[in-house]
């Protein structure tokens, strides 16, 4: 889970006092907060049934794990072209990174319960023998909008919408989600209001908080038809500063308790949306979002002065800036360091941290400004995220397909 940004508002902790009364200032108190579960890159096997007996209760529940993870295995495995065949149970121990309880029913030596199963990428992938690097879009800001009574939220006070967003594992989905907890200043940079303004230049001041390259708004409108009724839910997801559609449906649940399985199965509806609008490039980065290109100013006369030259030289700083990169194998660690190297001011690049698989991290010894750094990283066909002496980069699309076209009908 990425972290949120730290930002100081006097206002915050204010109190205007009102005769005998007190009043809060906007972001003080209440219980709004609501962190995601681990985002990690696990391979994750969900919805594995088990009904297992033991002498106790105990070992009735250490049996259905047992078999959750033998079942889970033989799903992933067949999922990824590995056949489906039995491990060990000690392998077994060593690939589960951890067991998720959906619910259970323990008795004195019999137990039944709904679990999900997650397998550590990297050891998975090496024993099934397939790859374990998966292409992800840009970081991008999680917005989630719920409409509810005529009343639209966002961080303004914990919602079902924004639990839904922080129970949802991302482990295989192609977008680098960016859930902020929705505490702190949260609600006052992150709200309904904020989504309803197309400024460039503030939406990219508060994308640079969360260090995300664009916006995702999925919104919610929740009707019942009665108290403790059916309730239906409309879901819209758009996508950038200009709140553009990328599509929308409905899904219906009998009465309120079944409304958090409602936005659980419309968070994965819209993941898909996000993930086929990823493929197809229309989660392009708004060219606004970008920071403008600084302008170097050049002096057309000619410099005779050898001692001139050099004390210009030495005058600029040296800059230490990290970069951040993923290195599916060694080729991409030795391509990008060559890459970097060839940036004119670029004194030296090597990797300080390898991460093969994942993101590596890259030590680069810059003569100058930094923002020359990443104008010379865009102009060599990267995509750069963040700013200042932490960039993260990545390979930009070569084509970009025409603009989609929303769907306005609702389909349950």
């Amino acid at each position: 889970m990425r972290s949120r940004p730290f930002l100081a508002i006097a206002a915050a902790s204010g109190v205007a006092l009102l005769g005998a009364g007190a009043v809060l200032a906007q972001i003080e108190g209440g219980d709004r907060g609501v962190a995601a579960v681990d985002s990690s890159n696990d391979y994750e096997v969900g919805s594995v049934s088990v009904d297992t007996t033991g002498p106790n209760a105990q070992a009735a529940r250490l049996a259905g794990w047992r078999e959750a993870q033998r079942k889970a295995w033989v799903q992933l495995s067949q999922r990824l072209g590995g056949g489906g065949g039995l491990v060990p149970d000690g392998t077994l121990d060593s690939l589960v990174t951890a067991i998720v309880v959906g619910n259970e029913q323990i008795g004195p030596n019999r137990y039944i319960a709904q679990l999900g199963v997650l397998f550590d990428r990297a050891r998975t992938a090496g024993l099934l023998g397939v790859s374990s690097y998966m292409t992800r879009s840009p970081p991008l800001v999680v917005v989630p909008v719920v409409w509810s009574g005529g009343v639209g939220g966002v961080f303004e006070q914990r919602t079902a919408w924004q639990e839904a967003w922080a129970r949802f594992r991302t482990s295989t989905s192609e977008i680098d989600y960016i859930r902020p907890p929705g505490n702190g200043a949260d609600p006052l940079l992150l709200n309904v209001g904020q989504t309803e303004r197309p400024a460039r230049g503030w939406w990219r001041k508060v994308l640079d908080l969360y260090g995300g390259s664009d916006v995702l708004i999925p919104v919610v409108r929740l009707r019942r038809q009665w108290p403790g009724g059916p309730v239906i839910g409309e879901f819209e997801a758009r996508h950038g500063p200009d709140n553009r559609l990328l599509g929308r449906f409905a899904l219906k649940a009998e009465n309120a308790s079944a409304l958090p399985a409602l936005l659980d199965a419309g968070v994965k509806r819209m993941d898909d949306i996000y993930q086929s609008a990823s493929r197809g490039g229309y989660l392009r980065a708004d060219p606004g979002l970008n920071h403008p290109v600084p302008v170097v100013a050049t002096d057309t006369a000619e410099v005779t002065d050898a001692s001139l030259d050099a004390d210009a030289g030495a005058a600029l700083p040296v800059s230490t800036v990290i970069v951040q990169v993923e290195t599916p194998d060694a080729g991409a660690v030795t391509n990008t360091e060559a890459a970097l190297r060839g940036i004119p001011g670029v004194r030296s690049a090597s990797t300080s941290s390898l991460a093969l698989g994942g993101v590596s991290l890259m030590t680069v010894a810059f003569e100058g400004d930094p923002a020359n750094l990443r104008a010379g990283l865009e102009a060599r066909g990267w995509q750069v995220f963040g700013g200042g002496t932490t960039l993260r980069i990545r390979r930009a699309p070569q084509l970009l397909p025409p603009d989609l076209q929303p769907d306005n009908a609702l389909a349950g």
